[in-house]
């Protein structure tokens, strides 16, 4: 890790979402000093299901933050789930990070919890990786989540599951991914974590109530609550707001190429699931994959490391790893499929966005990446991607390399074969 404060994060101020529209979130309580001005900040986002948008300040997704901080949130998170499993009588738990956002974080939080499996959903969908379960977000900009491990029998345990989100609005898509599970094994007790709990009374009295109706105990737990004041009108005025900039204009940047190995029988994350038993080989992967990086860089210049949707965890690792072995300030933030209301007004969180295509196949073809250099100018752009995202899309001239390059920015792409999944099963001895 650098030498940065694992807990620093930038100082409150008022965002223009709250000045100019009400949006705003409220503090309640906190654990271990941490509030929700700290943990968020008031965004706005162009989906008529829901308008706005808590942008972290510690998650590495739309602002680019020093991998240390999302490690330290991730820390104390997972020590509040063991704290609470151990006050229902359980050592260990099912981790199950959610797509897109969460699936860095939830990885982190099984680590710290040494815990024995970790497991993602995912929105890439493969035509020959069976699905087990899904289940769906209704206010998201992509709904629907699919679990497709490698091992289906890690669904069919009586251990606690460990729920993992970056905020929880209403809890309604736990409640259905707890549906979804119950459906294929019935267990006691769920966990639900999150850096942010914003559910009202009414919210908390349905998520009982629903918990009742299933037969288990749901224990929510995070590391902020608050309130938050939404204009019942805010749809309509982000929607006829005019489109904000999407692109810092610039000198042409460079683009650089890196393939790096990976051992096949490691999973990259969580999507095929992530035994406790793969950490040595994973961490040693890391480790080398971060050297090879690092002989490229310029070691005067920062860096922004930048994950590919919810292939964040390994890309957050290298960053950590090159805190170690780099001088310069090493920051991490991942892409999304979120369209985001960009203005570049002080004490808005989306300042700068670039637009571009999907690299893989999809139904909707649009993606996005906040703030990168905005805060950062001359920083370097290390993005990582699997090797199923390595497509004539990724580089085509309206594909994330080339809208970076255009808008000034070096680019390093750095490679990394994808997981397998009939291989893992393969390697792992699973029929």
């Amino acid at each position: 890790m650098s030498g940065t404060d694992s807990r620093q994060v930038s100082a409150p101020v008022t965002s223009y979402a709250t000045s100019e529209f009400g949006l705003r979130a409220e503090h309640v309580s906190g654990h271990r000093g941490w509030r929700v001005e700290d943990l968020v900040r008031s965004g706005l986002r162009r989906n008529p299901k829901r308008a706005h948008l808590w942008v972290s300040t510690v998650l590495g997704k739309h602002i680019p933050v020093p991998p240390a901080v999302i490690f330290a949130a991730a820390a104390d998170l997972g020590d509040l789930v063991t704290s609470a499993l151990h006050e229902h009588g359980a050592t260990d738990a099912l981790v199950f990070g959610f797509a897109e956002t969460a699936t860095g974080l939830g990885h982190a939080v099984a680590h710290r919890m040494g815990a024995g499996h970790y497991l993602q959903s995912t929105r890439r969908f493969e035509s020959d990786v069976p699905v087990i379960a899904r289940f769906e977000e209704g206010h998201s900009h992509a709904t629907d989540h699919l679990v497709v491990p490698t091992d289906p029998q890690s669904l069919h345990t009586d251990l606690p599951v460990v729920l993992v989100d970056d905020e929880i609005s209403t809890g309604a898509t736990a409640l259905d991914a707890i549906r979804s599970m119950q459906e294929l094994h019935h267990r006691s007790l769920y966990i639900v974590a999150s850096l942010v709990d914003m559910r009202t009374d009414r919210d908390v009295t349905r998520c009982q109530e629903r918990a009742r109706d299933m037969g288990v105990d749901i224990v929510f737990i995070s590391l902020a609550q608050g309130v938050t004041h939404i204009p019942d009108d805010l749809p309509a005025q982000v929607v006829a707001l005019p489109p904000g900039p999407q692109q810092h204009p610039g000198s042409p940047g460079r683009v650089e190429r890196l393939e790096v190995s990976w051992p096949e029988h490691v999973p990259d994350g969580g999507r095929y699931g992530f035994g406790h038993g793969d950490w040595p080989a994973f961490d040693q992967a890391v480790i080398v994959i971060a050297g090879q990086v690092a002989a490229v860089l310029d070691p005067a210049r920062p860096v922004i490391v930048i994950g590919h949707e919810e292939f964040m965890y390994l890309p957050q690792r290298i960053a950590g790893e090159l805190s170690s072995v780099v001088e310069a300030p090493i920051l991490s933030q991942t892409t999304t499929r979120s369209p985001a209301h960009v203005i570049d007004h002080k004490g808005y969180p989306l300042r700068r966005g670039y637009r571009f295509i999907a690299p893989e196949p999809d139904a909707a073809p649009d993606r996005f990446l906040y703030n990168a250099t905005r805060e950062h100018p001359g920083a370097q752009l290390v993005v990582v991607v699997d090797s199923p995202a390595d497509t004539v899309a990724l580089t085509a001239p309206d594909g994330l390399l080339e809208t970076l390059r255009r808008g000034g920015d070096d680019v390093l792409v750095v490679i990394v074969p994808g997981t397998d999944h009939r291989a893992l099963r393969a390697t792992r001895g699973q029929q």
